[in-house]
């Protein structure tokens, strides 16, 4: 190798080595100060990443509540799918319908223009075959000429043709006759909009504890030392200190009421209770509102009766039904008073409201030891109730203060009665606007109760003797028989006249002002009389009924009674209805309710019906609903029946042709009279 050689390789050698410096220069990593520095070993090892197509931000604990289970579970399948890009096409299946017209619309353009790429070949040829071959220009000449010709004699071929060829009708889209839609009936729709919003969650509290049987029965023992302690305190207690005790009793039970969580939905389980009852005696409710009796028109003016509900409660088993009255305000709430009326079975007696919305429990429930007999809600005052007892005490129960004792009840310091009391009856307010109320009891007094302050003041209005029954005792002293008062009513106009039946069979008419003597006696009945009431209308007509099996109607100017009915039976309630003057009920102890229509048949009831279950069972109470074709029932088993009077008991007046109906107080007396002038012109006045 020469010298000159040898320069050029030591040339080149230094060259490349001075370029391998600067990219090794290049090429070195720039370290940052916190990176971690890694062994040989620790970098060459290897780490293995398999992909998947789970979504790692998909929750994985969601749980939904299993019903079939009762409890809340994990769902085993979680959606993974995540959407990046969606867009709408307009894709058409080829078994579609429109799919199919579509392949059949470009198949027919196919077809058009493969017969036109036909059409032009075929002339290409026959061009080509027409020229000459001798002389160039003049084949380029006459190839010219010829060319116009046949192209359009082909052209003229293709039109015949396409003329002389059957053409395909052109298929036509039908519309939809179920679902068409013109443009100009579309209404432009608005675009949509989502709106969120957040708010706190309310706050949440875990309670969680365990009831064993020896901590049910610690608690009870608990409860019993607590109650024998307070009443080993209560005797040691001065009178002071136990009304002391009392007060501080009731502030205790109103902050313990107000702390207790049940009575905040009290009135939502009310609300529930009633409309289940509504659910479950629907058919009832729908009869009650809607039901007439088609068949009354085939029928000779009789009528039916359509029972309803039935209205029962365990706790009054067995207690006869002694009293029944329908609330004045309220008109779908009645008090049903249960007792006995025999004297060798009696017991407990309670007091129950029940309301047409709820059939199956009562509304309140009021216990007392001795029976009721009787019983009167104030007109004013809905809420108080007025009771008589077997005992001889009345009462006075407040259903705005629902407990188990009457807020007023009278003793033997004030006055009670010394027999069952048989009725009371509520009367306007005194002078000094007191409340006050009537009684009438076995023992011949008829007491007037006013509530003064927090007692029943008594006074006695009237002492029932028996006429004509004095006898000389001793030292020739008079002994007068006292009469036994079973029933009483208040004239509706005269505030002062009243009429009292007895158990004698007498009729007394009486004054507030006169307690010595009675303005006039009706010999009504030949025995007890139970019932006597003023007829609502007509301010002279007042009915009675007694166990003589007879119903008597009287005009109290006349001594003779205007109307007698025998009912075969005796007769433990009547009540007049509050729709017409002519109408009436009466119940008997044979378990049959009659209503009478003077005005249709004053000779026999339109309605002879039994309505109890049992034979045995004895009627012992009625009364009609003042604003509902309805009336109520009460037997001597404790049960209450609520019965539906068809339209011929009551029947309105007819329309006549060019008159109006006439309506009201007036027509009811008028058509009540046009019956009294009948009797009496065939009955001359005592």
């Amino acid at each position: 190798m020469s010298r000159g050689a040898r320069k050029r390789d030591e040339d080149s050698g230094t060259e490349v080595g001075e370029g391998a410096d600067e990219w090794a220069q290049s090429k070195t990593a720039v370290r940052p100060p916190d990176q971690l520095e890694l062994t040989d070993a620790e970098l060459k090892e290897e780490f293995t990443r398999i992909l998947t197509a789970n979504n790692p931000h998909a929750p994985q604990n969601i749980v939904r509540y299993s019903f079939k289970e009762g409890t809340y579970k994990l769902i085993g399948f979680v959606n993974q799918l995540a959407v990046h890009y969606s867009h709408v096409g307009n894709l058409i299946p080829k078994d579609s319908d429109e799919g199919r017209r579509q392949h059949y619309r470009d198949e027919l353009v196919a077809g058009s223009q493969e017969s036109a790429k036909l059409v032009i070949s075929e002339t290409e040829i026959l061009e080509e075959d027409e020229e000459p071959k001798d002389a160039e220009a003049e084949a380029e000449a006459e190839a010219g000429s010829q060319t116009d010709i046949p192209t359009a004699e082909a052209a003229e071929k293709v039109t015949e043709e396409e003329l002389m060829a059957p053409k395909q009708p052109r298929e036509r889209k039908l519309t939809n006759q179920f679902n068409f839609s013109e443009r100009a009936s579309q209404t432009f729709n608005n675009p949509l909009r989502d709106r969120e919003c957040q708010m706190e969650p309310p706050p949440r509290t875990n309670f969680s504890a365990t009831a064993n049987q020896w901590e049910i029965y610690d608690a009870y023992v608990e409860e019993l030392e607590k109650q024998e302690k307070t009443k080993e305190k209560e005797k040691t207690k001065t009178p002071v200190a136990k009304k002391m005790g009392k007060i501080a009793k009731r502030k205790m039970t109103s902050m313990e009421s107000q702390s207790d969580d049940i009575t905040k939905v009290t009135q939502a389980a009310k609300i529930v209770e009633r409309m289940v009852n509504q659910n479950t005696y629907d058919d009832v409710a729908q009869d009650f509102k809607y039901y007439e009796d088609a068949a009354d028109e085939y029928r000779d003016q009789e009528g039916t009766l359509l029972p309803l509900w039935k209205f029962q409660n365990d706790k009054a088993k067995r207690l006869a039904v002694t009293a029944l009255c329908w609330n004045p305000k309220y008109k779908d709430l009645f008090a049903v008073g249960h007792g006995s009326y025999d004297f060798m079975k009696q017991s407990r007696g309670m007091l129950l409201l029940y309301s047409m919305k709820n059939p199956s429990f009562p509304e309140y429930i009021f216990s007392s030891d001795s029976g009721i007999m009787c019983l009167d809600m104030h007109v004013d005052h809905p809420y108080l109730v007025a009771v008589g007892h077997y005992d001889g005490n009345v009462a006075i129960y407040n259903l705005k203060k629902p407990h188990s004792q009457p807020a007023f009840r009278s003793s033997a310091k004030s006055g009670k009665h010394t027999d069952p009391v048989w009725q009371v009856k509520w009367q306007k307010d005194d002078m000094d606007n007191n409340l006050n109320f009537f009684s009438v009891s076995s023992d011949g007094r008829i007491v007037s109760w006013t509530l003064v302050k927090s007692e029943l003041v008594h006074t006695d209005v009237i002492k029932l003797k028996v006429e004509s029954s004095s006898t000389e005792g001793l030292e020739g002293l008079q002994l007068h028989t006292m009469g036994c008062g079973t029933a009483f009513d208040f004239h509706k106009e005269i505030d002062y006249m009243f009429l009292v039946g007895t158990e004698e069979g007498k009729i007394y008419k009486c004054s507030k002002s006169y307690s010595s003597q009675f303005l006039d006696t009706y010999d009504a009945h030949n025995m007890a009389v139970d019932a006597v009431s003023w007829n609502p209308y007509h301010t002279k007509v007042f009915m009675s009924c007694s166990s003589d099996w007879t119903v008597k109607i009287w005009d109290h100017t006349i001594k003779t009674p205007m109307f007698i009915y025998d009912l075969n039976s005796a007769v433990g309630d009547v009540a007049w209805a509050p729709y017409s003057s002519t109408v009436f009920a009466a119940v008997t102890t044979n378990g049959k309710t009659h209503v009478f229509d003077l005005s249709i048949n004053k000779y026999e009831a339109i309605c002879n019906q039994p309505v109890v279950a049992k034979k045995k069972n004895k009627i012992t109470h009625v009364q009609f609903n003042p604003i509902h074709p309805i009336i109520i029932v009460g037997d001597d088993r404790g049960h209450v029946t609520c019965l539906k009077l068809s339209p011929n008991l009551r029947k309105m007046p007819k329309e006549k042709k060019g008159q109006e109906v006439q309506k009201g107080p007036a027509v009811e007396i008028a058509k009540l009279d046009k019956l009294l002038n009948l009797v009496r012109e065939v009955k001359p006045k005592v």
